[in-house]
């Protein structure tokens, strides 16, 4: 691969069009990030929906830094922290290249958004296994855009129907617009869902939402809103129950605890009662620390 150099720009890669200057050095953004990528982790990881991460891992990437800084982040340590070391575009394609090597059936680039410019560089040739772009959905249409063709499965979250709690936890009111609009341009880019033989995920787009504790009316309107604009055999739908209070949600008495029986039960029904066919849901005893590998440079 031959050597990709960036300049320094004022940086409008998310919805937050914070302009900051993304040089070299950390940048002052509402991200903090400069201009080369910065990753914690690369391994394979077991701990996808079923047919992405299958018998051998999907070969997961975690990107440093965030554009959204949810108070409750599972992955705070590299979302907010300065764990993370800095990799070129050729560098993040050999790791690409080692991961498939260990047998993994795709490439998992987590929270990725912000570094766009070097992922983009990173993915100029073809990869001989999908790739999956797995975020926040709190993206514009035209970053999405620009993964169109790089990109085969969509793996977004829906957080949020409720602006008011958006901006509580994530400090992103107009999440719930975004994110629409950043999941019906995956959606228009893959189309339907298309599974293997192997019974793996080849293309699509997966949505997930991560059940709080204390809000199921914004759960109910997730699902509401899954279920009105998709239809059988579309996308598929994750619903979540491994919340666990991290980061900062010890000052929110509200969210500082795991999701109850009742909460989560009813949340399984809302979705059963909703006409959504297609996806998953956890158990709730799902909950458990190998949700958050060890962000010790593995494999970086």
């Amino acid at each position: 691969m031959r050597e990709v150099r960036f300049v320094a720009f004022i940086c409008g890669l998310c919805p937050r069009k914070c302009g900051a200057e993304r040089g070299e050095l950390a940048g002052e953004g509402f991200c903090g990030e400069g201009l080369t990528a910065r990753v914690a982790r690369a391994a394979p990881h077991m701990w996808e929906e079923p047919p992405i991460s299958g018998e051998r891992g999907s070969g997961a990437v975690f990107f440093s830094g965030c554009n959204l800084r949810c108070v409750f982040c599972q992955n705070a340590v590299i979302s907010t922290g300065q764990v993370g070391k800095p990799v070129s575009p050729e560098r993040l394609r050999e790791i690409y290249q080692e991961l498939i090597g260990q047998g993994v059936h795709n490439i998992n680039l987590v929270t990725g958004t912000h570094f766009l410019p070097a992922v983009l560089a990173s993915l100029r040739e073809p990869l001989p296994v999908p790739v999956v772009w797995n975020s926040s959905a709190y993206e514009s249409v035209e970053a999405v855009r620009s993964l169109r063709g790089k990109v085969q499965i969509y793996l977004p979250d829906m957080k949020y129907m409720d602006a008011a709690l958006a901006e509580k936890y994530s400090t992103a009111p107009d999440y719930p617009g975004t994110a629409k609009r950043a999941i019906l341009e995956m959606y228009r880019q893959v189309g339907p869902y298309r599974l293997g033989e192997d019974g793996l995920l080849k293309s699509g787009v997966v949505i997930r939402h991560l059940v709080l504790p204390n809000a199921p009316g914004n759960t109910r309107a997730v699902i509401d809103w899954v279920a009105e604009t998709f239809g059988p055999g579309e996308i598929l739908f994750s619903l979540m129950s491994q919340y666990t209070p991290m980061g900062r949600a010890g000052e929110f008495p509200e969210i500082d605890r795991r999701l109850t029986r009742e909460e989560y039960d009813a949340a399984v029904a809302y979705m059963e009662q909703s006409g959504i066919e297609d996806g998953f849901y956890q158990e709730l005893s799902s909950a458990r620390e190998e949700y958050t590998p060890d962000f010790d440079l593995t494999g970086v």
